[in-house]
């Protein structure tokens, strides 16, 4: 198999996910749902957009965080509620 096709981004497309992605209750399912690129495309245009410093701080700040996983983030609501 080959590499991944480059995705051809506007500037304000690349904005708009950056924005979603420093959203602590955008979900990278819902920003697959609204782009169509995954979760790894996301952390790629991450990585590729911002600074390396400010790519770690994002990176530590999603990594686990139960709201950008919405499968984690609805089981633990559920759990709350039927608590």
């Amino acid at each position: 198999m080959g590499k991944p096709a480059k995705l051809d981004l506007t500037p304000d497309q690349t904005s708009a996910i950056i924005r979603m992605a420093w959203e602590d209750r955008t979900t990278f399912d819902e920003i697959q749902r609204k782009t169509g690129i995954p979760e790894s495309g996301v952390i790629k245009i991450m990585r590729r957009e911002l600074k390396s410093s400010s790519f770690r701080l994002w990176r530590k700040r999603v990594t686990g965080r139960m709201t950008k996983h919405e499968k984690i983030f609805r089981a633990t609501r559920k759990e709350l509620k039927d608590w």
